[in-house]
């Protein structure tokens, strides 16, 4: 790889997250924003005007002039803007869930491989350094708590609030799914999930019980109508337990010695999320690798989210 090449970069959507990745690429020394696209002109001229770069009038535009993008839009159109831009050839990073559909995702996934191109999936809580430090430790998990509250999102004009499209298992609890499949690496044997909409159409908090195949079980809470915001993970294993917060990017670890419990602070290098996964997605794609987060993994993260909203709404049956 010419280590002096630049990745032309561009983002579709500049709303509330996708300003950031904007930002994001306009800092990294590998990529070179080339321009932003949003449905909303001067929103996309005020974040061009930020970041020095081009506010593109079409996505048609924008895709012709880069190599990769971030899509950044609602996830009921992911599939479509996916589809159109692999279809030009373009690299993308989607934002999670993948899709709002199992069938969306999979005709995502299955266009990336016949195209040959990176898709990946903005589940950034897997670039969240702690999650480092919880897989230096990790061994055998046997059971795990995940917790992700939030406040009920700002309203937008002509639109509903951000996220409010999906339930709240596709919006936040995804994170956690997804992280969690990935810890676990066992099929999962039953789940039990209840839920309720308080302030959208749909779930806006909603608490599920995964059993797995190997054994481990995992308790799962997601709310977007509370006062603070958390994020945090618990995770049990022989003679040990770890307690992360991804917020302040700190955790304990507990150990058994003799007939005692030690306690020790998890050594966590910080640094932001969101930078760690933008520029991973631009070696990935400099370097024809394997993406963290593909299109598959946000796939099967995405399933079970859809099962256990499905679960919901029969009743827990």
């Amino acid at each position: 790889m010419n280590p002096d090449r630049k990745l032309k970069v561009g983002v579709i959507g500049v709303g509330a997250l996708g300003q950031w990745h904007a930002r994001v690429y306009s800092e990294l020394p590998q990529a070179e924003l080339v321009g932003v696209y949003d449905v909303h002109e001067p929103r996309a001229e005020e974040i061009a005007a930020r970041y020095k770069t081009r506010a593109f009038k079409s996505i048609d535009a924008l895709a012709a002039e880069t190599e990769a993008l971030s899509v950044v839009v609602p996830s009921d159109l992911h599939c479509a803007i996916a589809s159109t831009l692999m279809n030009k050839g373009v690299h993308l990073l989607v934002e999670k869930p993948i899709a709002s559909s199992t069938a969306d995702a999979q005709t995502m996934v299955a266009l990336a491989a016949e195209k040959g191109l990176i898709l990946q999936v903005g589940h950034v809580e897997r670039f969240n350094p702690v999650l480092d430090a919880l897989e230096q430790v990790l061994t055998e998990p046997r059971f795990i708590e995940a917790v992700r509250l939030a406040p009920y999102p700002p309203p937008r004009e002509g639109l509903h609030p951000r996220g409010t499209e999906v339930s709240v298992v596709l919006d936040l609890m995804i994170h956690d799914l997804e992280i969690i499949l990935h810890l676990v690496r066992s099929p999962v044997s039953h789940l039990h999930a209840v839920g309720v909409s308080v302030l959208s159409p749909s779930e806006d908090i909603a608490n599920v019980r995964l059993s797995f195949q190997n054994g481990c079980v995992a308790n799962v809470t997601a709310s977007r109508i509370s006062s603070e915001r958390t994020r945090k993970i618990r995770v049990f294993q022989q003679d040990t337990y770890v307690s992360l917060d991804y917020e302040k990017q700190s955790g304990h670890l507990f150990r058994k010695t003799g007939e005692s419990i030690a306690r020790s602070d998890v050594p966590v290098e910080k640094g932001e999320p969101l930078f760690n996964e933008l520029s991973s997605f631009v070696q990935c794609v400099l370097t024809h690798g394997q993406p963290k987060v593909s299109g598959q993994h946000a796939a099967q993260a995405l399933k079970l989210a859809v099962e256990i909203c499905q679960h919901i709404r029969q009743g827990g049956s």
